[in-house]
């Protein structure tokens, strides 16, 4: 589905595949000690020889060796010319937003991250920037929700919690004719399912907390970027803010995009095993998933993702106490929020990630339960939630 290897190795010059960019881009033996693993390079501040004579780094957070290396190998993933990393996800989004001016309207897709709603509903709004809900889920409801103050248009895609995924292109077609720029969280599909930078979007954003980092044991933040222009724009606000991420965390955010191919396979692998058991139980009433070809955005997904990743959320015929039900009996799926990592994880999200979002027009149903499915064995993942939904 999409491109080979090769041509979505985007910026480097030599075309590499995926898997040998995660592991090389960016990283090589370290020129002091051979040390093969590049190193976490603590200092916070560099000698220079002179004044303004330096080896290309004088305070880390204006730049650091080891977020230096994990800037390049994710944007290489992303196929763009430049990558900055940051403290969280949010910071990442925060650091985004800044490009606007008070005035300036941001579109953002009606079914979105919890957090992302709360920032530019609850922070930017009130500051004088504008917003609106929009339906993406063609470019008709992007020509229909137009106001003429539109400056930037924010997607998911899969979306969080209902997994909707929208045309990237055919977004980018609008939102560039009428002059605005364009954001992709590309958070759930992550670089090696799908590249949005490719299809046109302006800006790659992740919370590196999840499938980058993989183990539930950092916290960050990405931001991808093909335009030397934007990406000046960004890094002057990343070292004015300071928002940016520790050394000790982008060694493992980079620790983790060396296996991100690998546990992608097995997470869209085991969330396909997991949805024919949701697909055949007597108490679910929905079950969402971008392969399946009732889902909206199954065209979009088929056409620019390699595969349909590890997400998978369902309702439950119940409502919500049956809902809570489940949640709370699940055994190897941990209660938990965030997602992307090597162990499966179960939530609630009306009362759990996307609560901020109650009452709004992205709030979400009270029956829905989202999986995070990891990369345990199938089997035992499987028995795990039908022994969950019976008790629903």
């Amino acid at each position: 589905m999409g491109e080979t290897d090769s041509e979505r190795a985007g910026g480097s010059p030599q075309r590499l595949g995926f898997e040998t960019l995660a592991i090389h881009a960016g990283q090589s033996p370290d020129e002091a000690s051979g040390a093969v693993v590049t190193p976490i390079t603590l200092s916070t501040t560099f000698a220079q020889s002179g004044v303004g004579n330096h080896k290309g780094f004088e305070y880390s957070r204006s730049g650091n060796p080891t977020r230096n290396a994990l800037e390049t190998c994710v944007a290489a993933l992303e196929g763009a010319s430049n990558g900055l990393a940051f403290a969280s996800g949010l910071a990442a989004e925060d650091n985004i937003l800044r490009l606007l001016s008070p005035g300036q309207r941001i579109l953002l897709g009606n079914d979105a991250y919890g957090g992302t709603f709360r920032l530019i509903s609850k922070i930017y709004g009130p500051m004088g920037y504008p917003w609106s809900p929009v339906d993406l889920t063609d470019a008709d409801g992007l020509v229909a929700g137009w106001q003429p103050d539109t400056k930037l248009v924010w997607l998911e895609t899969p979306t969080n919690p209902l997994l909707t995924c929208f045309d990237i292109e055919a977004i980018c077609a609008v939102a560039h004719e009428r002059g605005a720029i364009v954001v992709v969280d590309n958070t759930f599909a992550t670089p090696y399912l799908q590249q949005p930078i490719s299809l046109g979007a302006d800006i790659v954003v992740h919370s590196a907390t999840k499938y980058l980092g993989g183990h539930s044991d950092v916290v960050g933040g990405f931001v991808a970027v093909d335009d030397e222009e934007l990406a000046q724009r960004l890094r002057f606000t990343q070292n004015a803010a300071g928002a940016i991420a520790a050394p000790f965390d982008c060694y493992m955010v980079l620790r983790g995009v060396k296996t991100l191919a690998v546990r992608m396979e097995r997470h869209c692998q085991n969330a396909r095993s997991i949805v024919d058991v949701l697909l055949s139980h007597p108490a679910v009433d929905r079950v969402l998933y971008p392969q399946l070809p009732d889902h909206p955005g199954h065209a979009a997904a088929s056409k620019q993702m390699r595969d349909f990743g590890g997400m998978v959320s369902f309702t439950v015929k119940g409502g919500e106490q049956a809902a809570l039900r489940v949640v709370a009996a699940a055994e190897l799926f941990t209660l938990a929020e965030s997602l992307g990592a090597v162990e499966s994880l179960i939530e609630h999200p009306g009362q759990m990630t996307h609560a901020s979002a109650a009452g709004s027009q992205l709030e979400v149903p009270d029956s829905l339960i989202r999986l995070s499915v990891g990369i345990e064995a199938a089997g035992d993942l499987c028995a795990d939630i039908e022994q969950a939904l019976d008790r629903a």
